[in-house]
């Protein structure tokens, strides 16, 4: 894998895990005691997204470690995954 694959890959990776952490620990101004005039109710109090990059980097780069540890070391490639799903059966009558 080259240089500009492993960063293209790692990028795909840290935008969907970010998108998975978002929702965790936010709390709305509904929930909370402040509400701010002219928002939206369901407007969150404090969305922590620095806190959120920081896990998002971590869970990426171990995601990424797997991923790069099982492509390059064990050298596991799609090839190797058994499809069971729509698997055709292989006659060998004449």
């Amino acid at each position: 894998m080259s240089f500009a694959s492993g960063v293209a890959i790692y990028f795909i990776i840290w935008w969907l895990v970010l998108f998975v952490t978002l929702p965790f620990g936010i709390r709305s101004q509904h929930e909370g005691e402040d509400m701010a005039m002219g928002t939206d109710r369901g407007a969150p109090i404090s969305a922590g997204i620095g806190r959120k990059a920081i896990a998002t980097t971590v869970i990426s780069l171990l995601i990424f470690a797997t991923f790069y540890y099982a492509r390059e070391i064990l050298e596991i490639g799609l090839d190797d995954i058994p499809f069971f799903i729509f698997r055709v059966p292989v006659s060998n009558s004449n």
